[in-house]
């Protein structure tokens, strides 16, 4: 029969390792994220350059 601590102490290893290796990828996530530049002050960067009122028809529907 094994020792319910040694199975302990490696299931908190292998918690711990995990833990490590996420955090590892957050932080290559974060340096890999590519830089947006900044808006114009006071402007949603989601719907810059969106016109209100009725829109265009784009020209391949046009026929």
């Amino acid at each position: 029969m094994s020792n319910p601590s040694l199975q302990k102490r490696q299931k908190e290893r292998l918690r711990q390792d995990r833990q490590k290796e996420k955090e590892a990828k957050r932080v290559q996530r974060l340096k890999d994220k590519p830089i947006r530049p900044a808006g114009a002050e006071g402007e949603d960067p989601d719907i810059a350059g969106i016109i209100p009122g009725p829109q265009p028809i784009p020209e391949e529907d046009e026929t």
